[in-house]
């Protein structure tokens, strides 16, 4: 399983008690760009501004939105929060000390009931982008800046803005260095590359991933690995030295593999033209299937408004899967979060089926906004399982909110998030052909022994995964050091020890040895997803992902549910 985002950054360590590289409390400013009164910068401050729901007990803080607090407004609302965020950039800069050369544009926005709103920006340097300048902004109804989380916490200077190096020259160095990396880059991917084909063209940008700025240039550096997987390295070079200075890949991978056609009879909502049945569902973005196996990718159609017959020879039943798929991940943050499709803007993805020539993967490409799933060893296979998709397109989710970059814990959490809300896709649709459970694709059968992909209750059962933190955990492969956000998931939603559930037996041990209680898993969703949508940046670890957590819960429900969040994280060794 696979996913694209669209920038390169190494992960720097977070600060113990920050969900990014810095959190910092800055002089406020109002809507109309007017200074306002200095921000009181504690928790307990924002913590006090709640107020006591309806038919709640006092002292216990209610959901901030009835539905889901912190859900990015849909529509017209969004579009006018997005165009307000955006005429305040230039105050916010101004309020935050950045440079005269600094601006900020917006990228995402959420806006809690009670007026709270949390904006998302990139940054640019003398017009150029910056590669780990990402912040959030979090502001009080009545515009006032709380706090604000830094993915870079330094002051952004360059001595020059003429590189020394050509874009030419940096596109052929980052090819060299594809080239010349052990195992032709493997990357944290692990395949090597059979082939390296040509860069891209080099963009110059200040990269603000090390300990200072400096000038650089950004190259993608295209490949094919060598299970026929299409790689896309890219390369930060030095744009005076054209020394390396990060490189990472855009393209996301898990392998597996499959056994035949995975939801069973479904509804699918689709599109009618003339006397043919379109696989495009209009209520959700037009998200459509095609068959990728075919010469000009045709969508999928029918004269009887019948798709399929479960059985693989039938090409259009990979396309059901893929449908369904689509429309489950989209109900699930729809009706939980009140998120609008993948990048929360109503528009839907296209599903591609058939994908290349015994492929034994499926895969998010945040380029062309689409999944797309081989059919395995023999093309008799298909990649289409609901937990391994939701796991896929919640990386365009990712990439769209905190777009935690690839490598080091940020990686490990970009991984854990998808295995996350992937699963939750699972249980929210309850399939009786795929019933909902805590294993990651344990119906592809990657290891050709009727084994899952991962476990969320004790991860080191699949022979490569801790199941807690340890200082060196973000050097390891990303779906492996995913492991702790995962345990942690689990515990937090249903406690430790022996249980079945579902019909699944699990057996979640303890770093500390404490006995746990979950919350509930709707509850631990919730409280990771506004972590992920208003607290984290690109660069979090886990330690700023527990501070992340503990802020989302305070805000979400209270005390009892924010203990539980530190006890889970001190139960997988994250203090």
């Amino acid at each position: 399983m696979r996913e694209q985002h669209v920038s390169a950054r190494t992960a720097s360590r977070c600060q113990a008690r920050r969900p990014g590289a810095r959190r910092d409390r800055a002089p406020a400013v109002s809507w109309k760009g007017h200074p306002a009164r200095e921000a009181k910068a504690d928790s307990r401050s924002r913590a006090r501004r709640r107020r006591p729901a309806g038919g709640r007990r006092p002292g216990r803080r209610g959901p901030a939105a009835p539905a889901y607090a912190g859900a990015s407004a849909a529509g017209q609302q969004r579009d006018a929060l997005l165009a307000l965020a955006g005429a305040q950039a230039g105050p916010v800069a101004r309020a935050l000390a950045l440079g005269g050369q600094e601006r900020l544009i917006v990228k995402d926005a959420v806006l809690d009931a009670d007026g709270d709103r949390h904006l998302r920006y990139e940054r640019t340097f003398a017009g150029l982008p910056v590669i780990g300048g990402d912040l959030v902004v979090h502001q009080r109804a009545d515009g006032s800046i709380s706090s604000v989380d830094r993915a870079f916490a330094g002051q952004l200077s360059l001595p020059s803005l003429v590189p020394a190096l050509s874009a030419e020259q940096a596109a052929a160095g980052a090819t060299g260095a594809v080239r010349a990396a052990p195992g032709a880059a493997a990357g944290p991917e692990g395949a090597a590359l059979a082939e390296v084909g040509a860069a891209g063209q080099a963009q110059l940008v200040v990269w603000a991933g090390g300990d200072a700025p400096r000038l650089a240039y950004r190259t993608a550096v295209a490949g094919v690995r060598t299970d026929g997987v299409p790689s896309s390295r890219r390369v930060i070079t030095d744009a005076g030295t054209g020394a390396v200075l990060a490189t990472d890949e855009g393209i996301r991978t898990a392998t597996g593999t499959g056994t035949g056609v995975h939801v069973g009879a479904v509804t699918l909502t689709t599109t009618q033209s003339g006397g043919t049945y379109l696989l495009k569902d209009a209520t959700r973005g037009n998200q459509s299937t095609v068959d990728a196996g075919v010469a000009g990718s045709p969508i999928f159609t029918s004269a009887t408004n019948v798709f399929g017959n479960g059985l693989q020879s039938n090409r259009q039943s990979a396309g059901v899967d893929a449908q369904f798929d689509a429309a489950a991940t989209w109900d699930y943050y729809k009706n939980t979060f009140g998120r609008n499709g993948i990048r929360n803007n109503g528009v839907g993805i296209t599903s591609r089926v058939h994908t290349g020539n015994n492929l034994l993967d499926l895969f998010w490409d945040d380029s062309c906004f689409c999944m797309s799933y081989g059919d395995g060893p023999g093309n008799a296979k298909p990649m289409t399982e609901l937990d391994a998709a939701a796991h896929e397109m919640t990386h365009g989710v990712t990439a769209a909110t905190a777009g935690l970059v690839y490598s080091g814990e940020a990686g490990g959490l970009d991984e854990a998030t998808s295995d996350i809300l992937g699963t939750m896709v699972e249980w929210s649709a309850d399939l009786p052909a795929d019933p909902p459970d805590y294993l990651i694709a344990e119906k592809l059968d990657l290891n050709n022994n009727g084994t899952p992909l991962r476990y969320m209750d004790k991860p080191s059962k699949d022979g490569y995964s801790r199941d807690y933190w340890y200082a060196g955990i973000g050097s390891q492969d990303p779906h492996y050091s995913s492991a702790v956000g995962n345990h942690f998931f689990y515990l937090l939603a249903e406690g430790s020890g022996l249980k079945t559930i579902n019909g699944v037996t699990y057996n979640s041990p303890t770093f500390d040895g404490s006995i746990l209680a979950g919350i509930g898993r709707t509850k631990a969703a919730a409280i990771w997803y506004r972590a992920l949508t208003v607290y984290m940046t690109s660069t979090t670890t886990y330690k700023g992902a527990r501070t992340a957590t503990l802020l989302a819960a305070t805000e979400l429900y209270g005390s009892p549910e924010a203990t539980a969040v530190a006890a889970a994280w001190k139960a997988v060794n994250v203090n």
